[in-house]
This record gives structure tokens, C-alpha cells and sequence, in this order.
């Protein structure tokens, strides 16, 4: 990934936890939530084609 990608990514993100986390923390606490959250949807993401399969498989283990 090119630097230039990265910086607007990142840029990107900080401006959307402004506008969605600023009245619900403290903004040295912003790293505390969006490293988590932006981990969770990206896993979400790489394992979404498999959901159903994996799914499946819980019924049947149940």
C-alpha cells in the first residue's frame, strides 16, 4: 500500500470517530475503540464468503 493510500485511509477513519465518538470519548481514548472496531469489520470481511458454511457447520455441531 502506498504511503499517500495510507495517510488518507488513516486520515479517513480519525475524521469518522470525530464525528461519531465525540461526545462518547474522551479523544485520547478514540485509539482504545477504532483499532478494535476497524479489526473486527475487517475480519468480518475476509471470512463473510464462508459465513454460511460456518453457520452450517454450528447447526450441525448443536
Amino acid at each position: 500500500m502506498e504511503n499517500g493510500q495510507l495517510t488518507w485511509i488513516t486520515n479517513f477513519i480519525w475524521s469518522i470517530a470525530d464525528d461519531v465518538l465525540l461526545d462518547l470519548y474522551v479523544r485520547g481514548k478514540y485509539r482504545d475503540v477504532i483499532l478494535p472496531m476497524t479489526v473486527i469489520r475487517r475480519l468480518d470481511a475476509v471470512l463473510e464468503p464462508t459465513k454460511q458454511a460456518v453457520l452450517d457447520m454450528k447447526a450441525n455441531l448443536d
